[in-house]
């Protein structure tokens, strides 16, 4: 058996003359859609796999596809005599390109074995003279195979060598996506050793020193586990110390590492390769000069065994010195080597020496959360899913870890200023840039609870270590191509939806004009789609077809609520104006916002405040954020009257409307009466003027429930729902009872800013139950509301055919002479309205829902906005979905 092991992603040219079997082996030991072959792109171009005529257009075909299947990182097999340089070197330029290794399998056989495969080909036979040719130009390229850059050569010379070969498919280095954590990742050390102990200590980790009392190793209770960051050596006051305590832990399978710029020039220094011993490597190099040589050679060892970046927990996480953009993540090639320990350089140097960096994590799109370090900052922050945790402990700054996937950030403070910068701390954006000081990071929230373990003592002047709160404020740079552009968004509850170019464009006109800052816009409200058509006589909608959905669906339990007339309502209340600060970038004396349901904000702001500082004290007075365990909490609900931001509407449609219809219809009814008094067979007509007459005051009626005058927020009120999420976890999923008392409480606490929600509970399999909750629908609107809003109780219900309706309105005969006009109930403008198709807009309201769920969870998950925002702007670019207009 000959045992060839390949990189799983890989580029492998299959080399070897016509006859030697290139094309067999492919179809035994690769996949249909691995091997890219010649000859099938010859007939894919030509319709002839044999005319070599149609040589050029079928490479170029050729390099197209492979092209494709390396920048999706899939194994690609090429099947071509590549016994020429020119034919394999552009291919391990393709190769290049996309960052894979390439690899060779050659078929070197005997000119004999080859003619005679020839001579009894069932196509056309290629001739001896072109086998000695082709069999003639791979050996001479035998000895050079590997200078070309071909990374794996694996020869066979005989047909019982091709037949014993079993292919193994090996992991890259840097794939560790099986391995899922819990992790704690750990920035730049510099070799500040009693630092890094204390850190280890605040994340429970135990430290075991050998004989002479040096740390060797650590271990956590709960199995977690370090990632070191790299650029562990140099300037701080025990780089060896560190050395042995990462190896010994490595060693022990208790942490991984990825190198940095200055492991890497170390290596360099122990092989004598290097020169010049700048930046701490010669202080680093005197000390091991005391170690001995087993200990050097042990560190060059390690050291030089680090792979350039590590790819976790099924991708989503990603481990590099200086970061990794998502294209090089899980790739192998020089420069994705040199991106991870010197990050995106433009060749150039800055006034201080440096290199000029570019911002490549400004651009980055990816799902994975890549931490890094080598350029230290003064604070940590997420930028797009991207985290720097070199926070310049050598420098007097921090030495900051992140546990993952909890995202909290634990650091300590540096003992003494070890070093000096060559160039000041990055600052926060938005900061001014100034070197960091050795002040420790006050913890902006209460930590979240540790997974076990003591904590070290405390640094050298006292203070503790900092914790920061798992989800920081969602950061990063949004751009129009995030939101614009046919799109596909995955989403938890409703799979993949789409939206079109045009939509796309309609949503993003709107909330680039009219909308709040994106990071005060982690949600908008969906539509909702009404129950289904009522057979009832004289009704439009009732509440037993929404009862039947349910039944049919298997709920056991809805809630109907009572379905405010008002305008639609997102507030985000925050604690505090630090909170606001920290979690949306709030200007000074911002503490939340109210916006609309596209996104525009409902109050001027010193209005804002005002309803806010309201609401707070309801929420302070029922004890809410220590209950939630949260700085803030995110309400859906209507803001009351609807006249508060329908007015232009009130006054422009429905009053003009209502007002010229009483006047003709009264003309009409007095005049009809008159002609009656003279003996005018009128009665007829006036019958009909007199109803029309009715259904116009009462459309009046209707409206006028809905409108009362407002001063400042005398009259206002908010009718919340629902809590849509708080710090670090999504609501919308909670049971509606629970959200239900929560409103009821804060009602309680604020009657005259807060409008409780009545609700009842029904069984849709239940009779008596249906019947009661039909009666209360019937109180509700017979008194002049609006109706009600019929949800399971479970709040999200999958049942045989999908995601439940999340809620379904079921509207009183009265209130629907706002929506369909005076006359909606005469029976021929019934039956037409009967006929309305509900189907698009049951699916535009689940599409929706699903998009609104998901852009809270990536919002409480922390990542960044453009993800956010992603599923945020689909919901209005879905509102231009057309439906049928009678709805």
């Amino acid at each position: 058996m000959t045992e060839i092991s390949i990189p799983e992603v890989a580029l492998v040219l299959l080399v070897g003359a016509s006859g030697s079997g290139k094309s067999s082996f492919a179809r035994e030991h690769f996949g249909r859609y691995e091997t890219v072959s010649s000859d099938e792109c010859r007939g894919i171009v030509s319709n002839d796999p044999n005319n070599q005529a149609a040589t050029q257009p079928a490479f170029e075909l050729l390099h197209t596809i492979a092209a494709k299947r390396l920048e999706a990182g899939l194994l690609t097999v090429i099947d071509a005599t590549n016994v020429q340089p020119a034919a394999r070197a552009s291919l391990v330029a393709l190769a290049k390109d996309h960052d894979v290794l390439p690899v060779a399998i050659v078929f070197d056989l005997a000119e004999t074995v080859l003619t005679e495969r020839d001579a009894a080909r069932a196509d056309t036979p290629r001739g001896a003279q072109v086998i000695r040719r082709q069999q003639s130009q791979l050996r001479r390229s035998m000895r050079g195979l590997r200078r070309e850059g071909l990374r794996g050569v694996h020869v066979l010379s005989t047909p019982e060598e091709v037949a014993s070969v079993r292919i193994t498919r090996r992991k890259l280095l840097t794939d560790f996506r099986d391995d899922h954590g819990p992790f704690d990742v750990i920035g730049d050390v510099h070799g500040c050793l009693p630092e890094l102990e204390e850190l280890l200590g605040e994340l429970g980790y135990a430290i075991q020193r050998d004989d002479a009392g040096r740390a060797v190793d650590a271990t956590h209770p709960a199995g977690r586990r370090i990632l070191f960051l790299g650029d562990l050596v140099d300037r701080g006051p025990d780089s060896a110390g560190v050395l042995r305590l990462a190896m010994g832990m490595h060693k022990a399978g208790h942490a991984f590492a990825v190198p940095g710029n200055h492991e890497e020039k170390l290596v360099a220094a122990l092989d004598g390769k290097r020169k010049t011993f700048t930046h701490g490597l010669a202080e680093t190099m005197l000390e091991l000069a005391g170690e001995g040589d087993d200990f050097r050679r042990e560190v060059r060892d390690w050291a030089h065994g680090l792979v350039s970046h590590l790819v976790l927990d099924d991708g989503k996480l990603v481990v590099a010195h200086a970061g990794l953009k998502e294209a090089f993540h899980g790739r192998s090639s020089g420069r994705v080597r040199a991106f991870a320990l010197y990050g995106d350089t433009t060749g150039e140097t800055d006034e201080y020496g440096l290199p000029v960096r570019l911002d490549w994590a400004a651009d980055y799109r990816g799902k994975a959360i890549v931490l890094h370090g080598h350029t230290p900052v003064q604070e940590v922050e997420w930028r797009n899913n991207v985290m720097c945790l070199d926070t310049g402990c050598v420098f007097g700054g921090k030495l900051s870890a992140l546990r993952y996937p909890e995202r909290e950030v634990v650091q300590v403070a540096a003992r003494e200023r070890y070093a000096d910068p060559v160039r000041p701390l990055a600052a926060p954006r938005g900061s001014a840039a100034v070197v960091a000081s050795t002040a420790p990071v006050e913890s902006a929230a209460p930590a979240a609870p540790s997974d076990g373990g003591g904590s070290a003592s405390a640094g050298a002047a006292g203070e503790a270590a900092a914790h920061q709160r798992a989800t920081p404020r969602t950061a990063g740079e949004l751009r129009a191509t995030d939101v614009l552009g046919r799109r596909v968004i995955e989403t938890s509850l409703h799979g993949k939806v789409g939206v079109r170019a045009e939509q796309a464009a309609g949503g993003f006109e709107t909330l680039s004009r009219f909308a709040v800052a994106p990071s005060w816009l982690p949600y908008l409200p969906p539509t909702m789609s009404p129950s289904p058509t009522s057979s009832e006589p004289g009704y439009l909608e009732h509440p037993r077809e929404a009862f039947k959905v349910f039944a049919a669906a298997g709920v056991e339990r809805v809630v109907c609520e009572e379905k405010h007339m008002g305008s639609r309502a997102v507030v985000l209340l925050c604690r505090d104006a630090e909170t606001a600060a920290r979690c949306f970038g709030g200007e000074p004396g911002e503490t939340g916002i109210v916006y609309t349901r596209t996104g525009r904000a409902l109050f001027e702001r010193d209005t804002t405040e005002a309803f806010l500082t309201g609401l707070r004290a309801a929420a302070d007075s029922v004890e809410l954020w220590d209950e939630l365990g949260t700085d803030w909490v995110l309400f859906d609900g209507e803001m009351l009257p609807w006249s508060l931001k329908a007015g232009e509407l009130l006054t422009g449609v429905y009053a003009p409307a209502g007002a010229a219809a009483r006047a003709g219809l009264g003309a009409a009814v007095a005049g009809f009466a008159d002609a009656a008094a003279r003996g005018v067979d009128v009665a007829a007509l006036e019958s009909r003027a007199a109803t029309r007459l009715e259904g116009a005051e009462a459309f009046t009626r209707a409206y006028r429930r809905y409108v009362w005058p407002t001063s400042g927020l005398d009259g206002v009120s908010f009718a919340p729902f629902q809590v849509l999420a708080t710090e670090g976890r999504a609501r919308y999923a909670d049971p509606h009872p629970w959200h239900l008392e929560i409103i009821d409480r804060l009602a309680a606490a604020a009657p005259e800013l807060v409008r409780r929600t009545r609700n009842l509970t029904v069984s849709p399999a239940d009779e008596a139950s249906v019947a009661e909750g039909v009666a209360w629908w019937e109180e509700l609107t017979g008194a002049g509301g609006e109706g009600m809003v019929v949800k399971p109780e479970a709040s999200v219900v999958r049942g045989p055919k999908g995601l439940v309706p999340p809620g379904l309105k079921v509207r009183g005969r009265e209130y629907l002479r706002i929506i369909y006009g005076p006359e909606y109930l005469e029976p021929k403008n019934l039956s037409r309205l009967r006929e309305r198709d509900l189907g698009r807009k049951r699916s535009l309201a689940a599409r929706e829902f699903a998009l609104g769920a998901e852009g809270l969870d990536r919002f409480v998950a922390g990542e960044p906005l453009w993800r956010v925002h992603e599923a945020v702007a689909a919901v209005l670019a879905l509102e231009s979905d057309p439906v049928d207009p009678r709805l």
